[in-house]
């Protein structure tokens, strides 16, 4: 019997009491420690995701404020807890001592669609691979990583979510913020934190027999499809390919900058998470840099779609004990055709648009895409700003009249003086591809501006606007309206 196979005396804390299945542990000790949590001297629960609750067959209602404090706050009734082991490359540079090492994989249970998910904690305590740190995670990185999943998740983007985040009641050092600064537990619910790096390690020990035992785990658990399949290490890597080009694609096309793109924040099933230094651009600046330790920019904006595919370069190193290197090679060919196919249709749908038989042409949308894109950095108009203003004055009338095309839209003082032109020649080619389309499509147009351009996007100004009275008054009501307001930025 497993410690997870334990009875409980916590059975009436609903979310002690979910079926939580020892997936990950059964591997072996040879993938994870077996660590405690820290203990806090308060707890305040601060937020908690009823929707991830109905996702895992909880009704809000039924679990109460103190039931997530006594799950994942003082960590009742819950063993083991598996620190997980695995290395990575950090800005290019292979780092061998790495692991979880300020959480743990507290559980997996299965949501409501039948996947099985992980809660992994953040914050709660030193673990082997803490290296002298202190294994919390500050109120503000919480409040962060809470707003940025509920940001991508309402935009479409394939991510980890927040189920909860409790104050700690420590006071932290950190040299990136203002200190002595509040501490947080917070509880991230994922399809899986198993890492590119995870893989890395074991290569790194020479462990062959465990780079295919893990393999197999994957495949079983997150690509069962696959099972049963002819060459199926080989497809498992060829979908993983295509799933973080969708990734990529899906951040550049919403405006968001990882900032830490190493290969231990890269998950195999190709979901985004670990959010750290992260931000949402505000204009269209390929050369934005949001962590600023990234002194050479390896990770800007721009560079994401080639830090994801190095990425899947370093993971051929481990897999090719097992799967035919030029195989994969071979399938990681295929991402920049696939991570364009993704950003095209993204970035037209931002538009109004659709690709396809009966929509626009791809030769007439990538040039659509194309004289978009170099407008914005002429102008250096805000990036989310330009298409909530299309959004809210898109009308019928441009179809037949180019310069009713958008209100005056703000041109700053550093425009190129090519901007207005660039302008005008813009809504001249927008027109077209209205008219190339029948009257019917208007509708359907409009409706897309709505589906896919928010209202309120957290750009840094946002998330300093609901820290500053957090921090000053212990007021939370502006987060609580901002969570309210991404939930309301996108049509369904």
């Amino acid at each position: 019997m497993t410690f997870s196979e334990l009875p409980s005396c916590h059975d009436a804390n609903p979310l002690l009491a979910l079926p939580y299945e020892p997936a990950f542990e059964q591997l072996g000790a040879d993938y994870y420690d077996v660590v405690t949590a820290a203990e806090f001297p308060c707890h305040i629960l601060r937020f908690r995701n009823d929707a991830v609750l109905r996702h895992l067959g909880l009704e809000p209602q039924q679990v109460t404020d103190q039931d997530f404090i006594a799950a994942f706050g003082q960590f009742q009734g819950r063993q083991p807890f598996l620190a997980m082991r695995y290395h990575g490359y950090q800005f290019g540079e292979y780092n061998p001592r790495l692991g979880d090492g300020r959480g743990f994989l507290y559980g997996q249970v299965r949501g409501r669609d039948g996947e099985l998910y992980d809660l992994g904690t953040k914050g709660s305590g030193t673990t082997p691979y803490s290296r002298g740190a202190d294994g919390r995670l500050t109120l503000k990185g919480g409040v962060r990583e809470v707003l940025a999943a509920e940001m991508l998740h309402r935009l479409g983007v394939r991510t980890s979510r927040c189920l909860s985040l409790i104050e700690t009641g420590e006071a932290l050092w950190r040299g990136d913020e203002p200190s002595p600064t509040r501490s947080s537990v917070m509880i991230r619910f994922s399809r899986s934190h198993i890492r590119f790096g995870t893989f890395e390690r074991l290569h790194y020990l020479g462990r062959t027999d465990l780079i295919q035992k893990l393999l197999d785990h994957v495949i079983q658990i997150y690509y069962p499809h696959l099972q049963d399949q002819d060459d199926a290490y080989l497809r498992f890597y060829t979908e993983l390919v295509q799933r973080v080009a969708d990734l990529t694609a899906q951040w550049m096309a919403v405006g968001f900058c990882h900032a830490v793109l190493n290969t231990d924040n890269m998950s195999v099933t190709g979901e985004s998470f670990d959010y750290g230094p992260y931000a949402f651009i505000d204009k269209f600046d390929p050369q934005f840099t949001a962590a600023y330790f990234d002194y050479f920019g390896r990770y800007c904006y721009a560079n994401q779609p080639a830090a994801c595919l190095w990425n899947l370069q370093m993971l051929q190193v481990p897999l090719k004990a097992v799967i035919d290197p030029f195989a994969m090679e071979q399938a990681l060919t295929r991402f920049d055709d696939h991570y364009q196919t993704i950003y095209r249709r993204w970035m037209l749908r931002k538009l109004g648009f659709e690709v396809g038989i009966d929509q626009v042409p791809d030769e007439i949308g990538d040039e659509l895409l194309k004289r978009t894109l170099q407008w914005l950095w002429e102008s250096k108009v805000g990036y989310h700003e330009f298409f909530a203003l299309l959004r809210q004055h898109f009308d019928p009338s441009w179809r037949d009249e180019d310069t009713e095309i958008l209100p005056p839209v703000p041109v700053l003082a550093d425009a190129s003086e090519n901007a207005s032109t660039r302008f005008d020649q813009w809504r001249s080619f927008y027109q077209q591809v209205l008219r190339s389309l029948p009257e019917t499509e208007l509708e359907a147009i409009a409706r897309r501006l709505r589906q896919h351009n928010p209202l309120t996007v957290i750009t840094r100004p946002e998330i300093e606007a609901v820290w500053e009275p957090i921090t000053q008054d212990d007021n939370w009501v502006p987060f609580e309206q901002l969570l309210k307001r991404i939930w309301d930025a996108v049509e369904d």
